[in-house]
C-alpha cells in the first residue's frame, strides 16, 4: 500500500460514524449488509449513510454490489489486510514482537531517601 492510500483509508476512519459503519461491516463479513439494515442498526438518515457510505468507497474501505432492488455493502478486507500490514510493516525494527502485558506501561515506583 502506498502512503496516499493509507492516509486516506485513515483518514476515512477518523470520524465516529464512518468508524461505526466500518466496524459494522467487519462484523458483517464477506456477505455485508443492506444499505438500509446498516442505516437502521446505527440510526442514521438515509442521506447521512450515503455520505459516509461514499467517504468509505472512495477511500477503498468498502464495496457495493447490487441484489435486486437493495445494494449491499461490504468491508474490502484485502484493503484493510493491506491498511494494517502498512502500518505495522517493518514493527519493531525488525526484532520479534512480544505481546504486551500492560506492566510496561506502568510507571515504576520510587522510594523518596529520607534526609
Amino acid at each position: 500500500m502506498e502512503t496516499k492510500q493509507a492516509v486516506q483509508a485513515l483518514s476515512a476512519l477518523a470520524q465516529d460514524t464512518r468508524l461505526g459503519i466500518f466496524r459494522l461491516l467487519v462484523q458483517a463479513g464477506p456477505e455485508g449488509m443492506a444499505a438500509g439494515q446498516i442505516g437502521d442498526k446505527l440510526d442514521l438518515a438515509p442521506a447521512t449513510l450515503s455520505f459516509h457510505l461514499a467517504g468509505l468507497h472512495r477511500a477503498r474501505l468498502a464495496q457495493s454490489r447490487q441484489e435486486g432492488r437493495f445494494v449491499i455493502y461490504s468491508a474490502d478486507f484485502q484493503a484493510m489486510n493491506a491498511l494494517v500490514g502498512f502500518l505495522s510493516e517493518n514493527c519493531c525494527g525488525g526484532a520479534s514482537c512480544q505481546p504486551s502485558t500492560g506492566e510496561e506501561n506502568e510507571t515504576p515506583t520510587r522510594t523518596r531517601r529520607r534526609a
